[in-house]
């Protein structure tokens, strides 16, 4: 059991001027009796009861606890005193409101790490020991006075302290009331020491078993002062106070603590929460609209880039940056009066493109590991295709104009069917995709149209106003003539071509690969792709097919041995020319071209780092420079939808920080009402940082209920903003808050509303907990 003794203990207030509460009081008490305080008001009583209990501390000589100085404790110390060794009972009650009766008797045992079910085994037995076994669901608003007493008697003893100070635990009651608390603390102080204040002098004549009386902060008198056998004179090293368990209250315990204070207010804690939900919609809002918008520009962007590849052209390109330029020195927009004279093939430096075997192994790995940034891959040919066309009675030749500028009509499918098909659809009965060598598809437009110069190539010339699909589906309207029959040799260096004369013959001849239209594509709704122009499309495996035929013909072979251009019988005028002709005829097999088709802007993305990995550490020379013909559209599209986001997220965060500095102001106001809930905790050993815990915790289910609101109204509403969006833009889902943009939003307004109560929350754990009790 614990002994207590005060030596010249002096305590002054400042109020207006300087008061002396407590001054040189030298007092002893024993491990067991009922003592009552007796003295007019202002005369430190209880002031001396505060010192005692911890709540308030002495300004010189000492208090003595077992013979231990609490000279040199620490506020965690007297706040684990408090919690273990000391029982309040006040004049006022002093329960907390929105806890139950069972929850005030065992807030005490939450701050010195009691088990939840030995916390309520022991709540019970001592609201049982004090007959209030009955009441223990109720709150203390449905309980009389001298019921909110023997509550306040029940915390008390519940944490089986070694002392019990009350302050006036009658005042508040009627005489047989206060008979009945008195009897109570009369039997606990057999088994441990009671110190009550009090002005009932009978009362305490009548309980006591020593009378203790006060006048102008000094005792006067003492009925039974402890005498020198049972004074503590032995001083105790003052580490030996470390013995005492320190105090924590749990997050846990702080967080039901907050959130039944927030439920006896739900009309205030929900109008909060709709406020700090405010902003949170907002800003859900703007992210759930970017990424509709994103989604829907990565669709259109899907079929925009199929049309728009990176290309790798063989041969010259110009606008490369490998050589400075002569005039990098000077800057753009100069503010000088003067004309600069420049040389353009100084300033636009060449390069020449060189599609080597191992550029082309590059490529086919980057299509292998990237398949869901690569749609497709398309190698381009320079290879002369010998076409004939028949729609009427007259063979024509289909090439016919090209050289010119026309239009060729003519074009490879990408090998890539899905790509094909995510922007075209096949109309007409029996309308496929060409998979062989011998198939063509037909390509037109949206309205399906195609061009009367169309009709003209294959052979019309009596345009009607429209023609069936079944005039195309399943026809053969064109042939691929070999090198060997429409080329005849004149000598071993000289070559004549067909001339329209022989293309009825050669078109009827055995030989040769006639085209059959096997299905008709055309644009899907709503998508404005490029990926085809009007006209025929072949598959690769015909250039494949015509490429080693070429290879093997007379006139390739012959060429490939002379420096003579064996269609004209004259030398080349340079080694460009010569490369020219061979790719014509087919000497050489490798592409002249490459298109890579992205499936995205980051895909795209990904695939120029890789292009770009391929040039690292190779010489100017060997290096291979691309074309992005998509790379403006990337551009403009990211920095529009980036400025709209940026504005409306602007916009959306005033409101954000306008709520986060409310939910600031009303749990300044919370802490301004909890007042006296601060200095309770505080009595029953609650530490600083224990008071900061609790509205730490109101602010964050108070932050975590507004983002939970504010992401399940976004929800909401992008329903009906989905469906008008829809109606009168024909944009589907634009409004689409991701999963994970909606928990970091949550966890977002939980971490704001936390910030925003961290001055409230500092604000109340400084409150002085005598100051505290005293607030009504």
């Amino acid at each position: 059991m614990m002994k207590l003794k005060l030596i010249d203990v002096k305590k002054t207030y400042m109020s207006g001027e300087q008061v002396t509460a407590v001054q040189g009081v030298t007092v002893g008490f024993r491990q067991s009796e009922l003592v009552s305080i007796l003295g007019p008001s202002g005369c430190g009583k209880t002031s001396l009861l505060n010192i005692i209990g911890g709540l308030d501390q002495y300004e010189s000589g000492d208090l003595m606890i077992n013979g231990i100085s609490t000279k040199k404790f620490k506020e965690r110390d007297w706040d684990a005193y408090r919690n273990h060794s000391i029982g309040f009972v006040f004049q006022s009650y002093n329960l907390i409101g929105h806890q139950t009766i069972l929850q005030n008797v065992e807030i005490a045992m939450t701050l010195s790490g009691v088990k939840p079910a030995e916390r309520k085994r022991r709540a019970k037995q001592a609201l049982n020991d004090v007959g209030l076994s009955k009441h223990v669901n109720k709150k203390p608003n449905q309980l009389s006075g001298g019921q909110m007493q023997r509550v306040a008697i029940a915390r008390a003893l519940v944490n089986n302290p070694d002392i019990i100070l009350a302050d006036e635990p009658t005042g508040a009651l009627d005489s047989h009331t206060s008979d009945q608390i008195m009897d109570i603390l009369k039997a606990v102080s057999e088994t441990r020491l009671v110190i009550m204040v009090t002005h009932n002098a009978e009362q305490a004549e009548m309980y006591s078993d020593r009378i203790i009386r006060m006048l102008d902060g000094q005792i006067i008198s003492d009925s039974d002062p402890l005498n020198e056998d049972e004074s503590l004179t032995k001083h105790t090293s003052n580490t030996d106070k470390r013995k005492i368990k320190k105090t924590s209250m749990s997050m846990q315990s702080a967080m039901m603590l907050s959130f039944r204070n927030l439920l006896t207010k739900r009309g205030r804690t929900l109008t909060t929460a709709f406020a700090g939900s405010i902003g949170i919609i907002g800003v859900a809002l703007v992210l759930a609209l970017s990424n509709g918008l994103s989604t829907y520009l990565d669709s259109m962007q899907a079929s925009t880039l199929s049309g728009l590849p990176i290309n790798i052209t063989a041969g010259t390109v110009e606008g490369t940056d490998e050589d400075p330029s002569p005039t990098t020195e000077l800057k753009e927009y100069p503010t000088q009066d003067v004309v600069y004279p420049f040389r353009p093939e100084l300033e636009y430096q060449k390069h020449t493109n060189e599609i080597t075997d191992e550029f082309l192994n590059y490529i086919q790995n980057i299509q292998n590991d990237m398949p869901s940034s690569v749609t497709n891959v398309t190698f381009n040919y320079g290879l002369h295709l010998n076409l004939l066309a028949k729609a009427q009675n007259t063979v024509v030749d289909f090439n016919k104009g090209n050289e010119a500028g026309g239009k060729a009509y003519w074009q490879q499918l990408p090998e890539n069917h899905d790509l094909v098909l995510s922007q075209y659809d096949l109309i007409g009965k029996g309308s496929k995709l060409p998979t062989q060598k011998n198939e063509v598809a037909l390509v037109v437009d949206k309205f399906n149209r195609l061009e009367e110069a169309f009709f003209e190539k294959i052979g019309i010339t009596d345009v009607k106003s429209d023609y069936p699909l079944t005039d195309f589906i399943g026809k053969t309207v064109l042939k691929v003539i070999p090198n060997n029959l429409f080329y005849a040799k004149k000598t071993d260096e000289l070559f004549v071509a067909a001339t329209p004369n022989d293309y009825s013959r050669l078109y009827n001849n055995s030989s040769g690969t006639n085209l059959k239209i096997t299905g008709i594509l055309r644009p899907k709704e709503g998508i404005n792709s490029s990926l085809l122009t009007e006209g025929f499309a072949y598959s690769s495996d015909l250039t494949s097919a015509m490429l080693d035929d070429s290879q093997k013909s007379s006139i390739a072979q012959a060429q490939a041995k002379t420096n003579t251009d064996v269609l004209r019988g004259v030398p080349f005028v340079s080694e460009e020319a010569r490369e020219r002709a061979e790719i014509w005829l087919g000497v050489t097999n490798t592409p002249v071209g490459i298109d890579i088709f992205p499936a995205d802007f980051q895909g795209k993305e990904q695939i120029k780092d890789d292009l770009d990995r391929y040039n690292e550490g190779k010489s100017n020379q060997e290096k291979v420079i691309y074309s992005d013909f998509a790379e403006g559209i990337t551009s403009i599209t990211k920095k529009l939808l980036d400025g709209i986001t940026s504005v409306l997220t602007g916009f959306a965060g005033i409101s954000l920080f306008v709520s986060t500095v409310m939910i600031g102001i009303i749990t300044y106001v919370s802490v301004i009402e909890r007042t006296k809930e601060i200095g309770i905790l505080r009595s029953v050993g609650a530490r600083k940082r224990d008071i900061s815990r609790v509205f730490n915790a109101e602010t964050i289910i108070v932050g975590l209920a507004a983002g939970l609101l504010g992401v399940g109204i976004t929800y909401v509403i992008s329903y009906p903003i989905n469906v008008l969006v829809q109606k009168f833009a024909d944009i589907s889902n634009i409004a689409n808050l991701s999963p994970l943009h909606a928990l970091y939003l949550i966890v977002g307004s939980t971490l704001l509303t936390l910030l925003a109560g961290v001055f409230p929350s500092r604000m109340a754990a400084a409150k002085d907990p005598v100051e505290a009790l005293r607030n009504e």
